[in-house]
């Protein structure tokens, strides 16, 4: 065994059958591989102990050296499972054939940390097989976080033409056409058993014998493509994949999270090569590479593209919008104001003064937050009323020849106002995408278990940053005493929904069964609903509104680093603390050890290519934190040398993340001050 193998073995629950010994023969080996999602893990095992109580099964956790308190979770809550403790990132093949090569049941189960199985789901799915001595492989039904059924639950063999037409858009246009949609089988009855080719790694269970036979996980495979790679082995064996849509499952990440990034574009379309390599002929191959080439430069290209985009899109268009009445309004003051006689202003007015206001105005209205998300009026307005008092003070200092009109600045100003307000009123009324004014109105929430534990729910969410106007309790027992916050029962869910006019449901986990709560989700409503899960003794709620999302969280609140005010407080110490050591250069430059990398760095963070402080380590072992530009400096820095060993740089790496404050920049430069130039 070596060292990045390293594991601690806590012992296997044998849960007893009906009917049989409690130690009878395994027949699941259930096996999850976690990478810092701790409170997701806990949810998962919550329901996991609940589906294997009629049989007998072993679970194993596999982690890849997470630092967010999931050992320690997993040794206080789940004694039961069989753990391997990774000191490094072995990545989703490794980890799962670690699990693998000592499981003992008949059957195994890759399930991904984000999921929530229903309390039969292992009981219909070992049934199946067992009746079903061709099956080499199973998938089931999933749903992500809004109870919408995941098409990637049923796929096809990505094939040359089946890729091309994945990566062109043919299967989105004809999802249901047996030629185009072959790589989702949107053609095949959702709520039937169907043979398929390729099972999701969400949920992977198969023969044990099978695996014997036809090996396990590609290691060449880091994050994505394994699951493809060993559906695709086990039908060549002579087996056939199931999809059993009879039991269903939630999966918070659908197809996986930030598929408009240009990481996750090279990463997926690179497993395709690999696999296109290993199974398809030469010539297949090498058109499937080719094909796939494309692909990445154009959804690469499309990526970035997309992003600039949407952060610029806004901005642009105030632009215009500032710039054409400001013309407006010049040509109406001098025609019919300054200039009646004849005459008019300087070209230097349009030329120059308008889009200098014009980009002050929208960069205080920037920093002010008026760009955040969700839209608040009232930053707009101090971001205008900022922008003019620096447009004046500016307008007080220039030479006389460039004070073109005080005038023009304060009804330009009155237009900079007016127009961001009517244009994010007009936005808001024709309800385009994340522009609404009340995108974060007051949440009315249903929490629906028995009254101690939605109490215990409640007072959770009073310690979140969760904005609510109404909690309403939904109880699990119709015979339960009601309370003045009590809204109804479970029975009555649709009625509630309805009449009380709730906006997010919040389901107890310790009172309801995964089945009932998945029922529930999967109910047609007439209103949009966000669904949560709060597992039992646990200090999170769980959710995903998209399939497009990691999972919602709520927890207590935490001051991330990624919180749109953060990020922008931090670029503004960034620029203004490169100006200074600018400025001060010449005296500075003899206190650190690298001149010239300090001159080169106070560059690379004025353009924005770095900043001052930034994680330690490479990009895989911070891509579970929130994004940051490469640093100069590190948390870590701020130690003495003997101390920075790889657990302790990932833990200060993950405070700084959870707990950002400008003062914590500004110490970590103060202790690092002679690393600037490294």
């Amino acid at each position: 065994m070596s060292a990045t193998e390293a594991y601690s073995l806590k012992f296997v629950r044998h849960f007893e059958p009906p009917g049989g010994p409690a130690f009878a023969a395994l027949k699941l080996s259930v096996i999850i591989v976690n990478y810092n999602v701790q409170h997701f893990l806990e949810q998962c095992l919550h329901s996991v102990r609940k589906a294997s109580k009629n049989l007998a099964v072993e679970v194993f956790v596999v982690d890849n050296n997470s630092v967010d308190g999931s050992l320690q979770m997993l040794a206080e809550k789940f004694p039961e499972i069989h753990l391997i403790a990774n000191k490094e990132n072995l990545g989703f093949s490794k980890a799962n054939n670690q699990a693998m090569r000592i499981a003992k049941g008949e059957y195994v189960l890759l399930l991904n940390p984000d999921t929530v199985v229903e309390e039969e789901t292992f009981e219909k799915v070992v049934r199946f097989m067992d009746s079903r001595p061709d099956a080499g492989g199973l998938g089931v039904m999933m749903l992500d976080g809004k109870g919408n059924f995941l098409p990637e639950s049923k796929r096809g063999l990505p094939t040359p033409a089946v890729a091309f037409y994945k990566i062109f858009g043919f299967s989105k246009i004809f999802p249901r056409s047996r030629t185009f949609g072959r790589y989702h089988l949107g053609y095949l009855d959702k709520n039937e058993t169907h043979e398929v080719e390729i099972l999701a790694g969400a949920f992977m269970l198969m023969r044990k014998s099978v695996l014997d036979t036809v090996g396990l996980l590609d290691e060449a495979f880091f994050m994505y493509g394994e699951d493809i790679d060993l559906s695709y082995r086990i039908i060549l064996g002579g087996y056939k994949n199931y999809y059993f849509p009879e039991t269903r499952i939630i999966h918070y990440k659908g197809e996986s999270t930030k598929k408009s990034s240009v990481n996750y574009v090279f990463v997926f379309y690179n497993a395709m090569v690999i696999f296109a390599k290993k199974h398809f002929s030469q010539k297949n191959a090498r058109l499937f590479s080719m094909l796939i080439n494309v692909a990445v430069w154009l959804r690469a290209g499309a990526a970035v593209m997309m992003r600039m985009a949407k952060r610029m899109a806004l901005p642009l268009f105030d632009a215009g919008f500032l710039v054409a009445g400001l013309y407006f309004i010049k040509t109406y003051y001098e025609a019919n104001i300054k200039f009646v006689e004849g005459g008019s202003y300087s070209d230097a007015l349009v030329n120059i003064a308008f889009p200098a206001y014009t980009l002050i105005w929208l960069a205080a209205v920037y920093f002010s937050g008026g760009y955040d998300k969700p839209i608040r009026l009232l930053k707009i307005v101090r971001g205008i009323f900022v922008g003019t008092g620096l447009i004046l003070i500016i307008y007080a200092l220039l030479p006389e020849a460039y004070r073109f009109s005080r005038a023009l600045i304060l009804l330009g100003s009155g237009w900079a106002l007016t127009s961001l307000l009517i244009s994010r009123t007009a936005f808001h009324l024709a309800r385009f995408k994340n522009l609404r004014l009340d995108s974060d109105k007051a949440k009315r929430l249903a929490i629906a278990g028995t009254y101690e534990e939605c109490r215990r729910v409640q007072a959770l969410l009073r310690q979140t940053n969760v904005n609510t106007s109404f909690i309403g309790f939904v109880s699990v027992d119709p015979n339960e005493k009601s309370t003045a916050d009590h809204i109804g029962t479970f029975s009555q869910m649709p009625e509630i929904i309805q009449i009380y006019e709730i906006d997010e449901v919040v389901f107890c986990a310790r009172d309801l069964s995964a089945q009932s709560i998945i029922d529930s989700m999967a109910m047609p409503t007439a209103r949009s609903l966000d669904y949560k899960i709060a597992p039992p003794e646990s200090l999170s709620i769980i959710g995903s509104n998209s399939i497009d999302t990691a999972g919602d969280l709520y927890v207590i609140d935490i001051n991330s680093v990624s919180k749109p005010v953060n990020r922008r407080n931090k670029r503004v110490l960034d620029t203004g603390f490169a100006l200074l050591l600018l400025a001060l250069f010449p005296l500075l430059m003899w206190l650190v050890k690298k001149p010239f990398g300090f001159v080169a760095n106070i560059f690379s963070v004025l353009f924005g290519m770095k900043s001052w402080v930034g994680y330690s380590g490479n990009s895989d072992e911070t891509a579970h934190l929130p994004k940051l530009r490469a640093g100069v400096v590190s948390p870590a820095d701020a130690l003495p040398a003997g101390q920075r060993n790889p657990l302790t740089c990932s833990r200060l790496n993950m405070v700084y993340a959870k707990d950002y404050k400008i003062g914590n920049d500004l110490n970590i430069i103060r202790r690092a001050f002679r690393m600037l130039g490294n």
